[in-house]
């Protein structure tokens, strides 16, 4: 959950703003001149809401707005067409996750919500407190390349640009652009779409940009970082299993999981998924050698039915099952790493017949949810590490870049990346949820103006097509809701 800390910091903060913006504006000795200087400085104060305008950028707006016409021009009406899918589009993906979510409160399977396109975010929850500066300034950046869009449509529509602002809401950052309404409320519907859709077309093309600059990200960082040869560690929480004298350090370059081959991160990633998802390995040891290791012990069974024959204190043995002619399945305690080094993984007794030496596999006894992985990381001898591979997968960050030179920091393509992504994501869920015909938000004038010029002469009485869209316009908002409010009970309250 979000620490206690940060929601008392943000409400605090929060009203303490809002105490000396109450006690400035009571005054009748400072409520002139600070009313004047936020108004000088185009600030606008409100509980949980603080919002900044400028036309500082007016210049730079206008002349983006003419610059090549006819391009501009295309461009615009590109992003109209995607809009129109868009605004189409959204709805039935809204719908189609309304199904998913529905149907993972029937079922009880939270893993379904992996399958989601569309998941509600909430910090602290499903959003690792660490990576809040990657969400927050995706979001800005989102937000202010979508109004930019606005603007620019707007200028080159002759519509008159009064400013551009950025505000924000508790915690969250975003943008916005003052156009004359007069002037937007004046031109045709065709001139309408294209500036409506003009944000939701760039949130689409900064998605795509950001997932292109993610696909060749290895060939512009080449001259500084190689990839291919391993997943880099680059850092390991404190309460990691992979933490201790013959764990991973930072530095460290995995190769393998078990039979494995580690190249990079999503080999890192798939190659736990897939040790979680199969049963446990067993490893080929010679006859004369088990009878060598083994000791006497007893066994006793778990709550879950597996056999436990080791010692609970033992850190260096673990007990294992195997099978040989006579009797179907046997267990004894074994010295982990002596075990495991330099011996072949197998599932039975005939993958280890070879060299015709009488060999025997064994399989650690451990619980259902339990591994037992042999980790390479060359030149340090193998990690064994012992538990549930989502602690491992989620206590040990890695990378795929690996730095040419000491002097190069591991940590610039993992953030490089990452923004990419966060970016890719943020970015189309804002393209999504601004399409939606929902109001307040574009889609809103998005499907005004698409019924203006579509239904105008089928509908003949203007009062009949607003009395459309405000049914529309109210199934789309019930849909948005239902989505967010079930979403937010499956996150946080499940």
């Amino acid at each position: 959950m979000i620490p206690m800390p940060v929601v008392v910091c943000v409400l605090g903060g929060w009203c303490v703003v809002y105490l000396a913006d109450t006690l400035s504006r009571s005054s009748s000795s400072l409520k002139t001149s600070y009313e004047d200087r936020l108004a000088s400085y185009g600030l606008t104060i409100s509980p949980f809401h603080v919002r900044w305008q400028t036309a500082l950028f007016n210049r730079l707006f206008y002349n983006w707005g003419r610059w090549k016409p006819r391009f501009l021009y295309l461009w615009f009406s590109l992003g109209m067409f995607f809009g129109i899918a868009a605004m189409f589009g959204s709805v039935v993906l809204l719908g189609k996750t309304l199904m998913q979510t529905l149907s993972q409160m029937l079922t009880d399977a939270p893993t379904a919500q992996n399958d989601q396109m569309l998941q509600v975010v909430v910090p602290g929850v499903n959003l690792p407190i660490s990576q809040l500066s990657y969400f927050f300034a995706a979001i800005l950046i989102s937000g202010v390349i979508h109004e930019v869009g606005h603007g620019v449509a707007a200028i080159r529509e002759q519509v008159r640009f009064n400013g551009f602002g950025i505000f924000i809401f508790i915690v969250y950052p975003g943008a916005f652009v003052d156009l004359f309404t007069t002037h937007l409320q004046l031109i045709s519907p065709i001139q309408q779409l294209r500036i409506f859709c003009a944000g939701v077309w760039h949130n689409f093309v900064l998605g795509v940009a950001s997932l292109v600059v993610l696909f060749i990200l290895p060939a512009l960082l080449f001259p500084f970082y190689y990839t291919g040869a391993g997943a880099l560690v680059t850092e390991i929480t404190e309460d990691s299993p992979a933490n201790g004298p013959r764990g991973l350090f930072v530095g460290d370059l995995v190769t393998a999981l078990q039979d494995c081959s580690v190249y990079g991160v999503e080999d890192w990633n798939s190659c736990l998924g897939e040790i979680s998802q199969k049963p446990q390995t067993g490893y080929c040891i010679k006859a004369t050698v088990l009878q060598q290791l083994s000791f006497p012990s007893r066994g006793f069974k778990r709550l879950d039915g597996t056999v436990e024959c080791c010692s609970n204190n033992s850190l260096t043995d673990v007990c294992f099952s195997y099978s040989n002619n006579l009797e179907s399945q046997l267990y004894t305690c074994l010295p982990a790493r002596k075990t495991i080094e330099a011996s072949q993984l197998c599932r039975t007794n005939m993958d280890c017949q070879k060299d015709f030496v009488p060999s025997l596999c064994v399989t650690p006894s451990l619980e259902n949810q339990t591994r037992l992985i042999r980790v390479k990381h060359p030149p340090q001898i193998d990690m064994l590490f012992v538990g549930h591979p989502l602690h491992l997968q989620y206590t040990v960050s890695l990378s795929s870049f690996v730095p040419r030179h000491n002097f190069l920091s591991m940590d610039l393509p993992v953030v490089m990346e990452t923004f990419c992504k966060y970016l890719i994501s943020l970015s189309g869920a804002l393209a999504v949820i601004n399409a939606v015909p929902c109001f307040a938000l574009d889609g809103q004038w998005i499907l005004n103006s698409f019924l203006e010029a579509t239904l105008s002469t089928l509908i003949v009485e203007k009062q009949n097509r607003e009395l459309v869209g405000f049914l529309v316009l109210l199934a789309g908002s019930t849909l948005l809701a239902a989505n967010v409010a079930l979403g937010l009970w499956i996150v946080t309250a499940r």
